[in-house]
């Protein structure tokens, strides 16, 4: 799966279910720049959206979105 950061860095996600973990707040990938394969780092899922701008999904960043209030 890639995601990109805030920065406009295409990322590619090693471990989906770190990714839809939500008691995980930072995930491991791979940056997608350059020709060689980058070293795996460390990315707060905060600072990720998918390539088309949208936020990552809530319940994969809030273990209890369920019971958080409506605004």
């Amino acid at each position: 799966m890639n995601l990109r950061r805030l920065l406009i860095e295409l990322l590619k996600i090693l471990d989906v279910q770190e990714l839809i973990d939500p008691s995980i707040d930072s995930i491991h990938a791979r940056d997608q720049e350059g020709q060689e394969e980058q070293s795996p780092e460390s990315y707060k899922k905060e600072d990720l959206v998918f390539p088309s701008g949208e936020n990552l999904p809530r319940c994969w960043m809030d273990a209890n979105y369920r019971n958080a209030k409506a605004s």
